[in-house]
C-alpha cells in the first residue's frame, strides 16, 4: 500500500502551526501533515521522510546548515516581504497575509514548482472523476475569477436563479463552505490557472 507524501511544519508559534496545517490539508489533500516545534524534533522525527519542509525564519537561522543543506525541501514562512535576506536562498511565503493571498501563494508554489504536478509523487497525480457538470465547471470557474452572480449570469446568458442553484450545486458536490474552497479546486484540477485569479 502507498503512503502518502509527507509534508512537514517547523514553528514554535501554535497558531500559524494550525493554521497552516488546515490550508495544506485543503491545497492539498493527498499528503499528510506532520507538525514540530523545532528543527530537532523534525530531525528526530526523520526529516528525510519528508517531502517538503515550511518553516519559520526563526527556525531556519538557528540551524541555517541543515537548511541550506535540505534546500529544495525548505520553504520559509516570514511575516513579512522583506525576507531578502532568505529570498535568494530559499523559496518563502508570507504568512502575515490574508487567507486568501496566503491560499494564492501556496497555490502559485504548487503550480510553478512542481509543474502542475508533474513533479509530485505518482499517487499525488493520480486524477479523480469531477463531479460537476460541463456548466457548473463554467460556472465555478467565473466564480473563481471573482465575478458576482449578475455577471455571471449575462457571461453565460442564463437567469439569476439558475447562476443560485449551479453555486449551491456547487457547494454541495465540493463540500466546499467558501469562494477559497473553490479556488484551490479549481486550481488543482486546472480549471483555472493560477495568474489569472
Amino acid at each position: 500500500m502507498d503512503r502518502k507524501p509527507l509534508i512537514a511544519i517547523a514553528d514554535n508559534n501554535r497558531l500559524t502551526v494550525l493554521g497552516l496545517k488546515s490550508i495544506l490539508r485543503q491545497v492539498m489533500p493527498v499528503v499528510e501533515v506532520s507538525t514540530f516545534s523545532s528543527c530537532q524534533e523534525l530531525i528526530e522525527g526523520g526529516a528525510e521522510q519528508f517531502f517538503h519542509y515550511f518553516v519559520s525564519m526563526k527556525v531556519v537561522f538557528e540551524n541555517m546548515t541543515f537548511f541550506e543543506n535540505h534546500r529544495n525541501k525548505t520553504i520559509v514562512l516570514t511575516t513579512s516581504e522583506s525576507a531578502s535576506s532568505l529570498s535568494g536562498k530559499f523559496h518563502c511565503i508570507n504568512v502575515d497575509v490574508s487567507e486568501e493571498q496566503l491560499i494564492k501563494s501556496l497555490l502559485m508554489l504548487e503550480q510553478h514548482a512542481h509543474a502542475h504536478g508533474k513533479n509530485l509523487p505518482q499517487e499525488v497525480t493520480a486524477a479523480s472523476t469531477c463531479p460537476l457538470t460541463p456548466r457548473e465547471v463554467e460556472v465555478l470557474t467565473l466564480i473563481v475569477r471573482g465575478l458576482i452572480n449578475k455577471e455571471i449570469a449575462d457571461r453565460l446568458n442564463i437567469s439569476l436563479p439558475t447562476v443560485v442553484t449551479h453555486r449551491k450545486n456547487i457547494n454541495d458536490k465540493l463540500h466546499a463552505r467558501s469562494v477559497s474552497a473553490l479556488t484551490i479546486y479549481a486550481v488543482m484540477h486546472g480549471y483555472v490557472n493560477i495568474n489569472d485569479i
